[in-house]
């Protein structure tokens, strides 16, 4: 079996990578597709057989894909100079040239159905890897716990925890975690077609409270308003960064990310980290 990994250089790629490596049997083969093919050498010296994966290029995806059997396709980052549902298609095009049999494709919570902007990009590449009629998971990941991370550190310094999502709950989980999820799904032999990854539903108040007990001091913690949050923001993060991450609070305020689902947990085959135990692990992991 032949298996590969679109995006491998970024951070989920290579979580997903080393436990790929750890999970398929000795005469398995491993792809690392990258945009950044020196990088990638770097990262993966042995073992790995790196090619171009430029979301860009169709035929260069086709060429690298050819004799892949299972293709785990990490998404693209949006606001590239191609749009993202492009780069996707090229994507799906790409592995049904190359005769790729099954995809994994980390997509967004209840993408389906969700009418938050965040999914829009999703919901099409759902839609062009079912009418392309290759096997397919959706893996519809929640949030990772390292999307706060310079909150996270801010707040370790004192600085106010401030947030105006309300009580919106997340089901926040490392990434690596989602990361280990996605590489069960696509080495199972009978995986579902829709997963819907989360960690435990919890709220900002929450996540306050765990980085407290995680680094024994106190801060300030604030819920405020969009234009507060929006003030706040901008001392930490570049302009159109702080609209987008104003936007995701206001998206988990309105629900866009809570739901009941044991999928993660259930695929793992083993319990969760509560969120105390994941934010003290995260901050032990980034000091």
């Amino acid at each position: 079996m032949k298996f590969a990994v679109t995006g491998s250089t970024g951070h989920f790629g290579q979580y997903a990578m080393k436990f790929l490596q750890q999970t398929i049997d000795k005469d398995d083969a491993v792809v690392a597709l990258a945009r950044n093919t020196d990088k990638a050498k770097q990262l993966y010296p042995q073992g790995v057989d790196v090619k171009p994966g430029d979301y860009d290029d169709e035929a260069q995806l086709a060429d690298s894909l050819a004799g892949v059997d299972r293709l785990l396709f990490v998404t693209s980052l949006p606001g590239g100079k191609t749009p993202r549902v492009d780069q996707h298609r090229n994507v799906v095009n790409a592995a049904k040239k190359a005769g790729v049999k099954f995809i994994a494709y980390l997509s967004f919570p209840k993408a389906d159905t969700s009418t938050a902007p965040l999914a829009a990009d999703h919901q099409a590449t759902e839609k062009i890897i079912q009418e392309a009629g290759i096997a397919h998971a959706f893996l519809r990941n929640n949030w990772y716990v390292e999307n706060e991370g310079t909150f996270l550190h801010e707040a370790k310094t004192g600085a106010p925890f401030v947030y105006a999502a309300g009580d919106g709950k997340v089901g926040w989980a490392p990434e690596k975690l989602y990361a280990q999820g996605a590489v069960k799904v696509l080495t199972t032999d009978n995986p579902k077609e829709v997963y819907e990854f989360a960690g435990p539903m919890s709220t900002y108040a929450d996540l306050a409270a765990a980085m407290k007990k995680a680094i024994g001091n106190d801060f300030e913690v604030a819920s405020v308003s969009d234009d507060e949050y929006m003030a706040n923001l901008r001392k930490y993060v570049p302009d159109q960064v702080d609209a987008a991450l104003s936007m995701i609070q206001k998206l988990i305020r309105n629900g866009a990310l809570e739901e009941s689902t044991n999928d993660l947990s259930d695929v793992l085959g083993k319990p969760l980290p509560s969120l105390d135990e994941a934010i003290a692990d995260y901050l032990k992991e980034n000091r």
